[in-house]
């Protein structure tokens, strides 16, 4: 089955929510900063070189079957921009094919930021998903910690309690730990700062960036029912010179599978563990439309294909050593 016969649409549902096109897995092919591409084309060989193995067994696994598999490539043009498209993008993808490689998509990281220009009247993207989160509240808690949207910080569980009179700081007052919610055994407990600076333009994290890109690769956002982040079609080896002249999303290769799938899976170097490990935590307290999580069910059902339930069962990752 090809990308192109995959694309259909969803009728039976919401027709207010629109419907996306699906393939079993979006493979993401790395994210790397400017500071990567400074080093030059060695460096963009040697990551290559090392995520092919890993790309094919991520195709590998999705078994027997004939499976829409697109791939993906984000670059940080959000932190920095030390270099334009027209120099970066033509040794990228010059990499990736030497090793055996195709990016499908190209996206840009402020694009998880910034509107999107396809819903010129939409939120802006980052701050629409932050308004979709629902903090788990840990046991025994008293609605005390301010919310997220007013601090920019979101945990897994309960932090330490600050002393907030003279009498808490008594000689005998015992130190509590932070505690994970859902903690095995033992807690791991994380604090995750999401944006920093002025609430009202806020300097968004790398871990909240990343985890409205998971987000948009399993096809669950919506602006007003529409989608964003929508791939445009580039059919031009010629880039612009400048990152903003470039869509938030480009499709370079005509043929490929639907950006948005039904899993995700992202080959990173080992310094983005502790980011995806927010990104997690972060997954699990965003709210999703019902009518976008019915749809993609609904798909899947049809398809005979066993999704699970929580979001962030299913984004998966690969860190391969030296990468």
């Amino acid at each position: 089955m090809t990308g192109n016969e995959a694309a259909f649409g969803e009728t039976s549902a919401d027709p207010r929510t629109a419907s996306l096109p699906l393939a079993h897995l979006s493979l993401e092919l790395g994210h790397l900063y400017m500071e990567d591409f400074v080093e030059g084309p060695e460096r963009l060989a040697r990551h290559f070189a090392a995520v092919h193995p890993w790309a094919s067994a991520g195709r590998q696994a999705q078994g027997g079957r004939r499976p829409r598999i697109s791939t993906c490539f984000l670059i940080d043009d959000y932190f920095s921009r030390l270099s334009t498209p027209a120099q970066l993008i033509p040794p990228l993808l010059a990499a990736a094919r030497e090793a055996g490689l195709g990016i499908d998509y190209l996206a840009r990281e402020s694009g998880c930021a910034a509107p999107d220009p396809a819903v010129r009247d939409g939120t802006p993207l980052a701050e629409s998903v932050m308004h979709r989160l629902v903090e788990s509240p840990p046991p025994g808690s008293n609605g005390y910690r301010p919310p997220v949207s007013r601090t920019g910080w979101l945990t897994n569980g309960q932090r330490t309690p600050s002393a907030r009179t003279s009498a808490a700081l008594a000689a005998n007052e015992a130190w509590q730990s932070p505690t994970e919610t859902l903690a095995r055994g033992h807690s791991v407990f994380l604090d995750i700062e999401l944006w920093s600076g002025d609430a009202v333009e806020p300097n968004w994290s790398c871990a909240f960036l990343a985890s409205v890109w998971q987000l948009a690769r399993l096809g669950l956002l919506r602006d007003k029912g529409q989608p964003v982040l929508t791939p445009v079609s580039w059919d031009s080896d010629v880039f612009p010179d400048d990152w903003d002249a470039l869509p938030p999303v480009v499709q370079l290769d005509p043929h490929a599978a639907p950006f948005t799938a039904y899993t995700t899976c992202s080959v990173l170097p080992a310094r983005f563990l502790p980011v995806e490990h927010a990104v997690r935590v972060i997954l699990d307290q965003v709210q999703i439309e019902n009518d976008v999580l019915g749809q993609i069910a609904a798909r899947a059902a049809r398809e005979r294909l066993t999704l699970p339930a929580g979001i962030v069962d299913r984004v998966s990752y690969v860190f391969p050593p030296g990468l």
